[in-house]
């Protein structure tokens, strides 16, 4: 594709970024319709141009029957009457050459949206799959970088007077096909003069960003093309945002040329001064540096993760008649983490009510107790040890559960959880049954993710490979749920060698108190979605790495059934 540089210009270093224009295949196509609506029909014809490095590689054009009368104006301004379009091919016909002339390209149009609606109404209309390829508008690139002086129309008439396109559009799909083509052409040198050389860079360039904006793309030229961290800094040096990609000097690059809708974003763009980065060996250690980061500078611009260790957890207090309380500080033998406190509190109910242990937070004597039996006694639901009805030895059975069910030595409670809501289902009542049901739900995967991050945290030294997708090996040093290490084994460097290095490099991770000991929850889950993808190995462990199996582990079935009937309700409502 002719990118519009001059002889003598400089040519795309290896380190640039994204797809050459150069090396894209094009397909500019132009449709001739009945009318404005898209639908299954409609279609009188098709012109498209294959072009690929500025040479045009192919063509198609066809009538098409659209399966109803052209309107007189149509007629008027295509030229094209309902005797021409007779004999030919019904749009169904069509479809599956078509089809096969744009795989594999990049679509260009002149108003895209009109045309690619119509291709993609046909094809669902009649039972074919309209690509998810890129699509390039010829009246929106035209607007970014053409202005009012130059030009009083952005109709493609008007564009290929003002470029000198060699064929002059006239309503017919494959000579104005043919002049977009020139249009196209003189466009991309437009904007191959304002840095934009790959398809990537198209496709992100927008008129939201400023010209202000798109001077700062210097502030990513000294960045890597590598895995890592970047942290845009403001006037102060303040750190103003932090993100992660496998390739900083591209996403870095995109903020300024990019396609960024949000604000938020596009104003702290305009408040940026410098761009740091920090490079990581591997797309596992950039999501973890990003998390301690974005905890240590809380960035004004960046919404999550600022307090990773701010979570909720659900507790048995300690006194002769223990009950669930939701609190902050992790303690051993406690239930969560929990992102929020409403998470916890429906927990910690659907608990309670599954072992039998009381919801009131008063405090009640072992010897002497004083209290009135409450509504929820009297509907069986607490044994009343407030009033002496339950002694502190009937009581115990139900925080033994609690307390093994947190453990993973004992599912009793959800098989009672499981058996009321049986019980709710067979006496019709569906509305209770399907609340009862979705907090079961939350209760099965809360204590799911409870014991997967526990036993991950709880091994001293944990050791994994992922492949790099190379033929080489991702390293991880895992230290009671931290990554303390990460390294890359290229193809053809033995890996056990940088492992040992890694590990005498590694970070010294001393047990902290909880069941996480110590770890931040956010971290365990990067690191179990990375261990837990396919191909990842473990090189070698300080101790088994084992979960639960029959308590939460046993329920995957029932949480997917949950799952799909939550699902048909919302569909249904």
């Amino acid at each position: 594709m002719d990118t519009g540089r001059r002889p003598g210009a400089a040519q795309l270093a290896f380190d640039e970024l994204g797809t050459p224009l150069r090396d894209i295949t094009f397909v500019v196509f132009d449709l001739e319709t009945t009318g404005t609506k898209p639908g299954p029909d409609g279609i009188t014809e098709i012109g498209a141009v294959k072009i690929r490095a500025g040479e045009v590689v192919g063509e198609f054009a066809t009538f098409v029957n659209p399966g109803m009368p052209i309107p007189p104006q149509i007629v008027e301004l295509t030229g094209i009457t309902g005797a021409m379009v007779y004999d030919a091919p019904r749009i169904e016909r069509v479809l599956p050459a078509f089809l096969e002339f744009i795989s594999g390209a990049v679509l260009v149009a002149h108003n895209a949206a009109f045309d690619t609606g119509f291709m993609r109404a046909a094809c669902e209309g009649h039972g074919y799959h309209w690509p998810k390829t890129a699509v390039v508008c010829t009246v929106r690139l035209a607007r970014r970088v053409i202005s009012r002086d130059e030009t009083p129309s952005y109709r493609l008439s008007a564009l290929a007077a003002l470029f000198g396109a060699r064929t002059t559009p006239n309503h017919r799909a494959l000579a104005d096909a043919r002049a977009t083509v020139d249009v196209l052409h003189a466009l991309l040198e437009r904007v191959g003069n304002l840095g934009v050389h790959t398809l990537e860079e198209l496709l992100d360039y927008l008129p939201e960003v400023t010209a202000a904006q798109r001077r700062k793309r210097s502030l990513a030229e000294h960045l890597p093309s590598r895995p890592g961290v970047y942290l845009f800094r403001g006037p102060s040096d303040e750190v103003l945002y932090v993100g992660t990609s496998s390739d900083l000097r591209r996403r870095v690059r995109q903020y300024f040329t990019g396609s960024e809708s949000r604000g938020r974003i596009r104003e702290m763009v305009a408040l940026a001064e410098r761009v740091d980065a920090v490079e990581c060996a591997h797309a596992l250690e950039a999501a973890v540096r990003e998390l301690r980061l974005i905890a240590a500078h809380r960035p004004m611009y960046n919404r999550r993760s600022k307090n990773p260790r701010h979570a909720w957890w659900v507790a048995l207090t300690e006194e002769a008649f223990p009950r669930l309380s939701v609190v902050r500080m992790p303690r051993d033998g406690m239930l969560g983490p929990f992102r929020t406190q409403t998470d916890a509190r429906s927990a910690a109910d659907t608990l309670a009510g599954a072992s039998g242990l009381r919801t009131c937070t008063q405090r009640i004597s072992a010897t002497a107790p004083s209290g009135t039996p409450c509504v929820l006694a009297e509907l069986g639901r607490c044994g009343a040890p407030c009033a002496g009805l339950q002694t502190v030895e009937a009581y115990r059975p139900g925080v033994l559960a609690v307390s093994g069910l947190i453990a993973g030595t004992d599912g009793r409670p959800l098989r009672a959880a499981a058996d009321q809501l049986a019980r709710l289902s067979a006496a019709e009542h569906y509305e209770q049954a399907a609340q009862h049901r979705d907090q079961l739900a939350g209760l099965i995967r809360a204590v799911g993710r409870a014991h997967r991050q526990s036993a991950l945290a709880g091994i001293p030294e944990l050791i994994a490979a992922g492949p790099d997708g190379n033929g080489g090996w991702e390293l991880a040093v895992i230290r009671h749920g931290r990554l303390a290490s990460a390294g890359v084994a290229r193809r053809g460097v033995p890996p056990m060698p940088v492992v040992e290095m890694l590990v005498a490099s590694a970070e010294t991770v001393l047990p902290g108190p909880g069941p996480l000991f110590g770890a931040i929850p956010e971290e365990i889950g990067i690191l179990l979605r990375w261990l837990t993808r396919p191909g990842v190995r473990l090189v070698r462990t300080t101790r088994p790495w084992a979960e639960p199996a029959a308590v939460a582990g046993g329920w995957q079935e029932w949480l997917d059934l949950a799952a799909s009937a939550t699902a048909l309700e919302r569909v249904a409502g």
